[in-house]
């Protein structure tokens, strides 16, 4: 029998190294090539963008508001309140949050609207502390702009003389007829009004389960002039009765304070994040 040398094996071993070698090659040149994704079929995913909150702190300046028993003023309660759900939502990294007003100043009512307007705000979230001829009467309350407040409001704003400059739904109304202005707006305005009750609604379920005492009937509709903007949902909240010594007490207490911004900062994280579509590009 011959002798098997060392150099015999390994030139041996070589060979089937390079018949697998050319094996593999020749299966890959038979396998269609895979087409590599491009970067035109990905679809982006869109940036990250804060929602912005337009808080409103009712009265300030020459207006305090409400007076409470013991001689709280309701400017000072809701701004302070206001501070709080500000540093909260701002915290949760969700939120850019803007003030109509800045510090004890007096703004116009409609001027808070513009402000919120002119920042493209995207929820508009208005605080007080009502008074009340009976001072039994106590507990919170959420209002949105009723029916009847909203043609008015569509009507004016539609108005030749009242439209120079209003923007509704990205279209100048001045270059549109008085028909088409008033639908515009009127159209425009339902769907913020159904936000703005979808809004109150959450604000009162949340104010429930943590404990906020309620007016019966809690969410009611009003013709107030900071719930009028056609573009953006709206809420005013009453956060209690200043009238009233326990609603009074506990509106200037922390904790309660705190327990309210807390309450707000739910509902607005439940709003948002039930789906409802960010309004502004």
């Amino acid at each position: 029998m011959r002798p098997v040398h060392r150099r015999d094996v390994l030139a041996a071993l070589s060979g089937l190294s390079s018949l697998a070698m050319g094996a593999a090659l020749n299966a890959a040149a038979a396998e269609p090539a895979k087409k590599s994704p491009g970067k035109s079929l990905a679809k982006p995913t869109p940036p990250f963008r804060p929602k912005l909150i337009a808080l409103d702190p009712g009265h300030g300046g020459r207006d305090p508001g409400a007076l409470g028993v013991r001689g709280t003023q309701e400017k000072g309660v809701v701004w302070t309140i206001a501070g709080e759900l500000r540093q909260q939502l701002m915290a949760s990294g969700r939120y850019r949050v803007m003030l109509t007003r800045a510090g004890d100043s007096y703004v116009a009512l409609r001027e808070r609207v513009a402000r919120a307007q002119a920042a493209k705000a995207d929820f508009f979230l208005s605080l007080h502390a009502d008074s009340h001829a009976d001072s039994d009467v106590r507990g919170a309350s959420v209002y949105t702009l009723s029916e009847e407040a909203s043609d008015r409001e569509a009507a004016a704003l539609a108005a030749r003389e009242n439209r120079a400059d209003a923007v509704v739904s990205g279209m100048r109304l001045g270059s549109q007829s008085d028909d088409v202005a008033r639908t515009l707006v009127a159209m425009s305005q339902r769907g913020t009004v159904n936000d703005s009750r979808r809004l109150a609604e959450t604000i009162v379920q949340t104010f429930g389960k943590g404990g906020v005492r309620l007016l019966p009937r809690s969410h009611r509709q009003a013709g107030f002039a900071v719930l009028t903007s056609p573009d953006i949902p709206a809420a005013l909240v009453e956060l209690g009765y200043l009238s009233n010594p326990q609603d009074e007490k506990l509106l200037t207490v922390r904790q309660h304070q705190i327990a309210l911004a807390r309450a707000l900062r739910a509902s607005v994280d439940a709003h948002f994040g039930a789906g409802i579509a960010t309004r502004k590009a």
